[in-house]
């Protein structure tokens, strides 16, 4: 009992000090925001160094699956391009039939069904657990660097975060972060296939290709907004004792006046790594060679997106935390106001 107590005090002393630090801190727009995160590497190189050792498994990993993705882009490529219409030679004359976007979409799922289901077993058996492991190093060592601690010694950069946090808890609110992302993707994909079957027939006029459209340009808006509410409580998940749904849930209400720097972190990352993609799909697209190597240099710049990606919604949590206990303060003392989107 007296060590439960004492336990009980020592954490209490901890959240004191932690609303403190955070407190110090002064609010943060956008840029400032990103500026924090890339503070982080520049005044610490040896965290660099370090973070990009961590993500070295990673690495290998996301260059096979990343090698998988980029086989199955090319035929979908392929398939667009080549596949509306059906074309053969017959005493030397060609004759070219029409072929319906939904045949090509059945024949497309047809062809790539195995590749991609090889792919998703290699995400969730080796990508997710090698993200989620580097992304708790890289949490906890830049939120320590945030605070103004030292940097710990190599054994401590890499086992320190494991034995203070462990893996099961952070585990588990990002398995429920990727099962709600697959969904709004999986409504994504549907939608934009829709709006291909329908934009390439012509037995149907184009309004319904412009509603749909517009769904999936909504959805996508509240997909990246969701994907920062989900990063950040995969952050809480490491730094605090909260988990699952729980972690998101207060993601979601610490965020509630954030919602639209968020949106325009997480988009900016997406940008980023869609650029990368393309980029790679088009020296993929003129040659084997120049495609395996863009492929390398893709995956190299995706790990350090990740160690500059993770440590700013650290510090966009601690603004959204800023946020949260000076409104927390003003209720107290009688001066609340309403909450301002950012």
């Amino acid at each position: 009992m007296p060590s439960l107590f004492s336990h009980s005090i020592k954490k209490i002393q901890e959240l004191n000090m932690e609303a403190s630090r955070i407190m110090a801190k002064d609010r943060l727009g956008f840029f400032g925001i990103l500026g924090e995160a890339l503070r982080i590497s520049a005044t610490s190189p040896r965290f660099l160094i370090l973070a990009f050792l961590a993500a070295f498994p990673l690495f290998c990993s996301l260059l096979l699956n990343e090698f998988l993705l980029q086989q199955t882009l090319l035929n979908t490529a392929h398939f667009a391009f080549d596949g509306i219409s059906d074309c053969s030679t017959s005493d030397g004359i060609t004759w070219c039939i029409r072929v319906e976007p939904v045949d090509v979409l059945k024949k497309w799922v047809g062809e790539a069904s195995q590749g991609l289901v090889l792919m998703g077993a290699l995400f969730l058996v080796f990508v997710s657990p090698l993200d989620l492991l580097n992304t708790i190093v890289l949490v906890h060592n830049a939120s320590a660097i945030y605070g103004g601690e030292n940097l710990p010694n190599l054994r401590g950069f890499f086992l320190g975060p494991l034995k203070q946090i462990g893996f099961r808890g952070p585990l588990v609110t990002f398995m429920l972060a990727l099962v709600l992302c697959c969904v709004t993707l999986a409504g994504l994909v549907s939608l934009a296939s829709s709006i291909y079957a329908l934009s390439s027939s012509f037995l149907v006029d184009g309004f319904p290709s412009v509603l749909f459209g517009v769904f999936f340009a909504a959805l996508f808006v509240k997909y990246m907004e969701w994907s920062a509410t989900w990063n950040t409580g995969i952050v809480i998940s490491i730094l605090e004792e909260k988990h699952g749904d729980i972690a998101l849930g207060v993601a979601a209400y610490l965020s509630r006046g954030s919602r639209r720097k968020g949106l325009a972190l997480m988009l900016t990352f997406f940008i980023w790594r869609l650029a990368l993609r393309l980029s790679c799909l088009y020296f993929a697209w003129q040659s084997k060679e120049s495609g395996f190597v863009a492929l390398i240099v893709q995956v190299c710049l995706v790990c350090l997106g990740n160690v500059v990606k993770w440590p700013v919604f650290m510090v966009y949590y601690c603004d959204c935390k800023k946020q949260f206990l000076e409104k927390k303060m003003d209720v107290e003392d009688g001066k609340a106001s309403p909450l301002a989107k950012s």
